[in-house]
C-alpha cells in the first residue's frame, strides 16, 4: 500500500468556516480494482462551491460526510492503471479530492487538454470555471453587439473570462471587484471597458454612472450587496446566469437581509430571465466544442487569466477560509507535488 495524505471534513462549519473545521491525515491508499486508475495528485483546484459542500443542507450535490475527504477537482499523473484508456505517466483531471494520491474510476477522468497553454489552466480558464462563464453567456445571458454586460468577482476566474467573452461577442463589459489593485488589473490587463469597486461607499452611485444605458446581462456569482446595486439597473429582457452566491454561503452579515420582495417586483416589471444553472449540464455535450473555441486563444494570450498558486496540500484550508473572504488574486490553486 501506498501511504498518502489527505484533507478531511473534521465537522461542520457555522459561518465562516475555520481551520477547526479540517483535518490533516495519513492513510493507506486501496488497491486499484479493475478499470481504476492510481493517480498522485499534481494540482488541487479551490473553488467556492466547495463551502456548500461542508454544509448537510440539501443541494444539487451531496454533502461531504464528517471523516470524508474534502471535495475538489485536481490535475494528476497515473501511477498506475487497470483502465484501457490510460497509461502511467498521462496527465489527467478529475474529482480526486484535497489528497496526494487517489484511487478513481477511469471513466471520470478526463485528459488533460490545454492547447499548449500551461497545464494548470485546465483547472481555471479552461476548466470548470472558465466554462462556467462560456456557457452561461453562450445559453442564458446571450450578449448581442452594443449591450452591456456586468459581472461581479470580475478578477477571479469566472468573473474574468465573462467579461472577456462579453467584449469578443461586440457587447461592453463592466466589471465588478474588491479593492484598487483588483479593479486595476480588470480594467487594463483584461480590457474591461470599466470597472467599479463594490467595497467604495459610493458603490451603487459609480454602477450606476458606469452603467449610463442600463444592464442587458448580468452574470450572477455573488450575490448580497453587489446584487442590490445591480437589480435597479437591470433592463427590460435582461438576461441572469446566476452560478453562485458566494456573499451567501456564509449566511451572515447582508446576508441576511430579504431581498426576495425586491427581486419578485422587478423580475415582473422588466420581463427578467433569471437562470440558475451548473455548469455539469451543458459540459457533456458542449465541453469539447469550449475548448476548441477558447483554448487556442488562451494559449495565444488572446484571452488572458490569472492564477494565485500556493505550495503545500497543508496549506489549503487556510487558502480555502482566504478565498471567501476575497483574500485571493485570480485562480486559487494548491500546488501539491512537481
Amino acid at each position: 500500500m501506498t501511504s498518502a495524505r489527505r484533507i478531511a471534513l473534521a465537522s461542520r462549519p457555522t459561518g465562516q468556516p475555520g481551520r477547526d473545521n479540517f483535518r490533516l491525515e495519513a492513510f493507506d491508499l486501496p488497491e486499484a480494482n479493475e478499470g481504476d486508475v492510481t493517480v498522485r495528485s499534481l494540482y488541487l483546484s479551490l473553488d467556492p462551491y466547495m463551502r456548500g459542500r461542508m454544509s448537510d443542507a440539501k443541494s444539487y450535490a451531496a454533502a461531504v460526510p464528517i471523516g470524508g475527504v474534502m471535495e475538489g477537482e485536481a490535475i494528476s499523473e497515473v501511477v498506475k492503471s487497470l483502465h484501457n484508456n490510460f497509461v502511467p505517466g498521462d496527465l489527467v483531471r478529475g474529482r480526486t479530492g484535497w489528497s496526494s494520491h487517489a484511487v478513481i474510476n477511469g471513466d471520470q477522468l478526463r485528459r488533460v487538454e490545454t492547447h499548449g497553454a500551461p497545464i494548470t489552466t485546465s483547472l481555471g480558464s479552461l476548466g470548470m470555471p472558465g466554462f462556467t462563464a462560456w456557457s452561461g453567456l453562450k445559453f442564458i445571458g446571450q450578449p448581442k453587439q452594443g449591450e452591456t454586460v456586468a459581472v461581479a468577482a470580475a478578477s477571479g476566474p469566472v468573473g474574468s473570462m465573462v467579461g472577456q467573452l462579453a467584449r469578443l461577442a461586440g457587447a461592453r463589459a463592466v466589471g465588478i471587484a474588491g479593492g484598487p489593485e483588483k479593479c486595476a488589473y480588470v480594467k487594463d490587463e483584461l480590457g474591461f471597458d470599466t470597472v467599479v469597486d463594490h467595497r467604495s461607499e459610493r458603490f451603487a452611485s459609480d454602477l450606476q454612472t458606469a452603467c449610463p444605458d442600463g444592464i442587458d446581462v448580468y452574470f450572477e456569482n455573488v450575490g448580497g450587496h453587489v446584487w442590490d446595486g445591480v437589480l435597479p439597473l437591470l433592463n427590460q429582457f435582461a438576461r441572469i446566469p446566476v452560478c453562485g452566491l458566494v456573499a451567501h454561503y456564509n449566511g451572515s452579515g447582508s446576508a441576511d437581509i430579504d431581498r426576495l420582495p425586491a427581486t419578485m417586483s422587478t423580475i415582473l416589471r422588466r420581463s427578467l430571465l433569471v437562470r440558475g444553472f451548473i455548469q455539469t449540464e451543458f459540459a457533456a455535450d458542449h465541453f469539447d466544442e469550449f475548448l476548441d473555441e477558447i483554448g487556442p486563444r488562451v494559449a495565444s494570450g488572446e484571452v488572458r487569466y490569472r492564477e494565485d498558486i500556493i505550495d503545500g496540500l497543508e496549506n489549503a484550508p487556510e487558502a480555502f477560509i482566504g478565498m471567501l473572504t476575497g483574500r485571493n488574486f485570480g485562480k486559487l490553486i494548491i500546488k501539491i507535488a512537481d
